[in-house]
């Protein structure tokens, strides 16, 4: 590596270097993982060094991060295939609706106004819990669909899983997320 080169790579590393492992970290959730995403983003930024200064450099490495995270997620999902024995127990589940009917048995709460209470930072807070509290699978692909607003086929592509698999996935996410913030977000609304 050249001086020029190791200059660069440290420039764009202290310039940059945070924000790309927050960045990694909301989607990776493992600071290991995080922290080898981002070094290995420098390091395919230095090798290829195809830079051409028409974007922002932060935007150039995010790019480069974003297939980094994407790869890695392929990685992981097919070291570990989804199948019915590698689910954790999820209690509970059934019990929102009723036996073959499709109905709510225990409707959702009322939100009186969601966008008000995603602002508050104690929700970001007790939603992030959440998603530390699912399975690592369903979190990926419900930070895939919801936050990186991914389409199914693009996700299914990206984790080499079939669209019926990716909907179960979805839905045992949304089941999970949304169990998980009535006990613990939505409980506290209705003592008030």
């Amino acid at each position: 590596m050249t001086a020029a080169t190791h200059n660069k790579q440290h420039e764009w590393l202290v310039e940059h270097g945070d924000y790309l492992y927050r960045y990694a970290l909301a989607r990776l959730r493992d600071p290991h993982l995080a922290e080898d995403a981002v070094q290995e983003t420098l390091m395919a930024a230095i090798q290829n060094d195809s830079y051409a200064g028409k974007s922002a450099p932060r935007t150039w490495l995010t790019g480069i991060l974003k297939h980094k995270i994407i790869d890695l997620m392929r990685r992981q999902m097919r070291e570990q295939p989804l199948d019915s024995e590698s689910l954790p127990d999820e209690p509970g589940m059934d019990e929102f609706f009723a036996d073959d009917d499709g109905h709510w048995i225990d409707k959702p709460q009322f939100w009186a106004a969601p966008e008000d209470e995603l602002e508050q930072k104690q929700f970001l807070v007790v939603l992030q819990q959440c998603m530390d509290r699912l399975p690592a699978k369903l979190a990926q692909i419900f930070l895939m669909r919801e936050v990186h607003e991914n389409d199914n086929e693009e996700i299914c592509k990206e984790l080499g899983i079939s669209t019926t698999n990716a909907w179960v996935m979805l839905y045992r996410a949304r089941m999970g997320l949304r169990k998980c913030l009535e006990l613990n977000w939505l409980v506290n609304d209705k003592a008030k």
